[in-house]
């Protein structure tokens, strides 16, 4: 039997909570308190629930009460890429439901009017299995969109990594080495925003999601999970990513930017191709790129540029529920 219990008045500490997802099969580094502690105490209403069955810990479900066009939404956690359970690897079928069950009833003692939750990828579990979505779509969930994220392999000797790109990305690392280019870990987040600004600003007409210091606070809160990669000329930054350790399986690239002035150089292309094989060395499976759709609508180029590096797509999910 399982039973939910708001996080709030389960005696549950923060690191319990972080320690349980550490050891799930699915949980991610958006699924801790330790994260979603960089906002502000008012920015959220927070409403996540712990799951126990026979008194330990089963799953926990990070969550945000939303008002939205006049509507109360029990929604994964506002502050995060995606949320919803994080469970054990042994997680069974009936549990799968008895899962999603628990969430619509505590939604509907709360009087909430609807549920929406974004899933990690597949790629994020140990286990492989579907048994989420199922009992989500069983219990009349639909999709609020299928964005499609792209993810690079680890599984190739370092070797052979260059032979799995295009040959537009295989010359433009090529170039990018003969011109100089040397890609180090790197702490110069002011001068990295700053090309990520303007980068968004021309390409999008956006802003980054975080600002310069809660990039620099989430950085301090996870020193060795959250890393820059800078490729210099000479002691000029002139293209970047801050990557996040999601778990121990798969590293997201989360901010990927350039300088245009200096785009002759390629240096995105060595940038990826050197950390790369340093995370397959650390013993990550996957690079997920991120998403080149946004609420499923293509970005051509992009998508084009990461298949240039061997990526392929796969679902990020975001469902929905009318109560």
């Amino acid at each position: 039997m399982i039973e939910y219990i708001p996080f709030k008045e389960s005696g549950i500490s923060d690191e319990v909570w972080d320690q349980f997802v550490d050891s799930s099969d699915n949980g991610t580094m958006f699924h801790k308190r330790l994260f979603l502690s960089y906002h502000p105490k008012d920015r959220f209403e927070d409403a996540s629930l712990v799951f126990k069955k026979k008194d330990s810990v089963f799953s926990v479900f990070p969550a945000v009460l939303l008002n939205r066009d006049g509507k109360r939404i029990l929604s994964s956690h506002g502050g995060a890429s995606y949320g919803s359970f994080a469970y054990p690897s042994n997680l069974n079928f009936r549990e799968a439901f008895d899962l999603v069950e628990s969430v619509i009833d505590y939604a509907k003692k709360i009087k909430c009017d609807k549920i929406q939750l974004t899933i990690p990828p597949i790629i994020y579990q140990s286990k492989y299995s579907n048994y989420i979505d199922f009992a989500l779509v069983k219990n009349g969930f639909q999709y609020v969109k299928r964005d499609v994220s792209s993810v690079v392999q680890l599984d190739v000797p370092k070797e052979d990594l260059l032979s799995t790109y295009r040959l537009e990305a295989r010359t433009a690392v090529r170039k990018s080495v003969k011109e100089g280019i040397q890609i180090v870990e790197c702490d110069q987040f002011a001068e990295y925003y700053e090309i990520l600004k303007k980068n968004l600003k021309m390409r999008h007409g956006v802003n980054p999601t975080h600002t310069l210091d809660e990039l620099i606070k989430l950085k301090k809160l996870f020193p060795s999970k959250i890393r820059l990669w800078g490729a210099f000329l000479k002691d000029k930054i002139i293209a970047g990513v801050c990557n996040f350790s999601a778990n121990d399986k798969v590293v997201l690239a989360f901010y990927i930017s350039h300088d245009e002035e200096y785009q002759e150089y390629r240096a995105v292309n060595q940038l990826f191709y050197e950390i790369m094989k340093i995370y397959k060395d650390e013993g990550y499976k996957f690079l997920d790129f991120g998403i080149f759709t946004v609420n499923m609508d293509p970005n051509w180029g992009l998508g084009r540029f990461k298949e240039n590096f061997g990526a392929r797509g796969i679902f990020r999910d975001t469902f929905y529920k009318d109560l």
